[in-house]
């Protein structure tokens, strides 16, 4: 009789223990679909730079021998900005300038003696062509003269100068930029899988390191119809308004706007259910949607105490929140991470859980 008391017993706690994990419905998490915005953008990086500027460099290599103007100094189209040590191409011009001046007075005393028939007149073509040639070559040194001169191409204002006297510099070296401080723009890179999106016009977001949390925008102005086939990128022009605090040469990060939704509904990640990729899918392959354009994903609705298995379209993916653009509410109620397993239509116990 104990026997059978105490397997009773058992076969009694092992059904009530079996109950309160198979028979009870599932707990899950929930939180509700809130409004906000929802801002799709770009992204790209860019630099701050002048939208009338020259960067400056010496035609041929050589000493610095002066430095003629300084940072902040505004200067006009031609003026000379440095020189270089000229002194052998200063001393082969002379020597040119000699022999031109020695073959224009023999031609001089061959046309006489030709005139007089002292001499044939072969000798007199000789020496103009003598002549001619000294003449071209005295020129040429000469001009050669001016390139250790470094002129402004444009007239400005000196932004900057790397010049210093006794370096010797060559010809891929900047020396001076020379431009206008304003009007101000960036120059941006946009991948080439978002390019056909960007269109002038659009608003830019940025962000600068020097001016932590400020807001500042700009505004596409241009766009380089041919791109970088190694960078795999355009060139996008963000014009900048006249009163930003940005200065030249800062780097800044844009987020040029494609779509603002200031109304949209918005869930925590963690509710929605992204369709499996493909297995045949490789770390290459392009994305099964393009970017920007909605996506089908599945998420779990509560409403009273059942779950409901909806089919939705997304937009926007933040790390804080999703957009849904189609099929569900604000204020509804999203199951957050479903368990597997949960079955459409099926009762649930529920766990508030503040809505990030």
């Amino acid at each position: 009789m104990r026997r059978l008391l105490l397997l009773l017993a058992i076969l009694l706690v092992g059904g009530i223990a079996a109950w309160l994990r198979f028979g009870l419905p599932p707990r899950v998490a929930i939180a509700l679909a809130t409004q906000g915005m929802a801002l799709e953008a770009v992204y790209a990086t860019g630099t701050v730079e002048p939208e009338q500027w020259a960067r400056i460099g010496p035609a041929i290599r050589g000493r610095l021998t002066e430095v003629l103007v300084e940072e902040g100094q505004r200067v006009t189209e031609g003026q000379p900005l440095a020189r270089l040590d000229d002194r052998q191409a200063r001393s082969a011009a002379t020597e040119a300038e000699a022999r031109a001046r020695f073959a224009t007075e023999d031609l001089a005393r061959t046309r006489t003696l030709v005139a007089r028939d002292i001499s044939a007149r072969a000798t007199l073509e000789r020496a103009e062509r003598d002549a001619q040639a000294a003449r071209a070559f005295a020129d040429a040194a000469n001009q050669r003269l001016d390139d250790y001169v470094v002129r402004a191409p444009t007239s400005g204002l000196v932004l900057r100068r790397d010049a210093e006297v006794g370096e010797v510099v060559d010809t891929p070296a900047a020396l001076f930029w020379v431009g206008e401080p304003r009007p101000l723009r960036i120059t941006a890179e946009v991948d080439e899988e978002d390019i056909a999106r960007i269109a002038p016009g659009q608003r830019a977001l940025l962000r600068a390191d020097a001016f932590p949390g400020r807001a500042m925008t700009a505004e596409v102005a241009q766009i380089t119809p041919k791109g970088d086939t190694v960078r795999k990128a355009y060139r996008v022009r963000l014009a900048l308004p006249d009163d930003t605090p940005l200065r030249i040469g800062m780097t800044v990060e844009a987020n040029i706007v494609l779509r603002e939704t200031p109304d949209a509904v918005l869930v925590p990640p963690a509710a929605v259910v992204l369709p499996p990729a493909p297995r045949d899918a490789s770390p290459t392959a392009p994305p099964a949607a393009p970017p920007g354009s909605t996506r089908r994903a599945t998420i779990w609705v509560v409403e009273k105490e059942v779950a409901e298995q909806r089919e939705v379209e997304i937009g926007v993916q933040a790390p804080r929140s999703i957009e849904i653009r189609r099929g569900l509410a604000a204020g509804e109620a999203v199951v957050l991470s479903p368990p597997e397993g949960l079955n459409d239509g099926a009762p649930v116990r529920l766990e508030a859980r503040p809505t990030p």
